[in-house]
């Protein structure tokens, strides 16, 4: 298995970086924060403009027809700006359910028109899972893709009742979604629903892995300014060995988790059988580096990191909240030990690089 990224996908992730930097900065972060939907609907268009919205879209349906593997950079990036608006979620989880709901020849006329105004830039869908208590920017959608026991159901707006919730982010507007199960608005049940939101449970949290990974290096590269800036005693802070290894630690622990990212945003793509252990690895991974760099960089800002001017806590509340969307670290951890521990589990490099990973024999057992 090959994990080098081609430059054409070095170039689109620092094209859609330098975008990203000039177009989401903590003073426009905190301007959503006042704006009544909470979304810049300029950079939005913006997005939809370059393509983004449409990556994942097959090209027979009028998409770019490009992979988790290709986005994923992207993802990181967005995560690494802290975005607000959902892009990642609508891209990588959302929009997928979508076509796979047309590619097992499931759902109904509905489902098309949805994914026609998505690449028009015209409609956005909000998509809920049991594993999520709630719905992020719910109130701005106009469809929502919802499940309810084995069944996904495909609502418009006004089948939906949405109750208001809070977040430790301010960035994330939450909000519970209730609804009348009807067979018209059905899309997928039995063992294709549980398939489906099986995969959709594994591209959101590919989704969130790939956000924390950029929100550690975020968080990373302000303490390095800070620390290379802020002097005490005649010298600056960072000089001091026990800073330089509170930072080197998280340094460390984003190396580790990138590689993990990119081998599951593979196996998304390549091989789904194997998608529950190498998605669940990269979130407990990704999430244990976000957290240990919220920690750790707000120690060395020290007491400056927790008020609500410093820039850093926007990027910590997301790591917070992003830590346990999708799965939390012991969720993702038990599906592993249950992949570990099957009998016949197809364990070893032969599997994780050979050819033997990208086959279904991992279900063997």
């Amino acid at each position: 298995m090959n994990f080098t990224f081609t430059q054409d996908q070095l170039d689109f992730q620092d094209a859609i970086s330098s975008m990203l930097r000039a177009e989401v900065t903590a003073d426009s972060i905190r301007a959503r924060w006042q704006n009544e939907s909470g979304v810049d609907s300029a950079f939005m268009q913006q997005a939809h403009d370059l393509g983004l919205n449409s990556m994942l879209i097959p090209e027979s349906l009028g998409g770019l027809g490009l992979t988790p593997v290709d986005f994923v950079l992207l993802a990181e990036a967005c995560g690494e700006v802290a975005l607000p608006e959902p892009l990642v979620e609508s891209v990588m989880v959302t929009t997928p359910s979508l076509v796979d709901i047309l590619d097992q020849g499931l759902g109904n006329a509905d489902v098309q028109k949805v994914i026609d105004g998505v690449l028009a830039g015209e409609v956005r869908v909000a998509l809920g899972h049991g594993i999520n208590p709630c719905i992020n920017y719910a109130d701005s959608a106009d469809w929502f893709l919802l499940p309810e026991g084995d069944g996904v159901y495909l609502l418009p707006k006004e089948a939906v009742t949405l109750e208001t919730k809070t977040s430790v982010d301010p960035s994330r507007r939450l909000f519970s979604a209730s609804f009348a199960a009807s067979d018209t608005c059905l899309v997928a049940d039995g063992d294709a629903g549980a398939n489906l939101q099986r995969a959709m449970l594994n591209r959101g949290a590919l989704a969130s892995a790939a956000q924390l990974v950029g929100l550690s290096r975020g968080m990373l590269q302000q303490s390095v300014s800070y620390t290379s800036d802020r002097e005490q005693f005649g010298r600056a802070i960072g000089a001091n060995q026990a800073v330089k290894h509170l930072l080197a630690d998280v340094a460390v622990q984003v190396e580790y988790a990138k590689p993990v990212i990119y081998r599951a945003a593979y196996t998304v793509g390549v091989s789904p059988a194997r998608a529950d252990f190498a998605v669940s690895h990269a979130k407990s991974a990704a999430g244990r580096a976000a957290l240990l760099a919220s920690r750790h960089c707000m120690q060395v800002f020290g007491a400056m990191g927790y008020t609500w001017e410093c820039d850093l806590q926007i990027w910590a509340k997301r790591a917070w909240a992003l830590a346990r969307e999708w799965g939390d670290e012991g969720f993702h951890n038990n599906r592993i030990h249950e992949w570990l521990l099957r009998k016949n589990a197809l364990l070893g490099p032969e599997y994780t690089f050979g050819r033997g990973s990208l086959t279904d024999k991992a279900n063997a057992g």
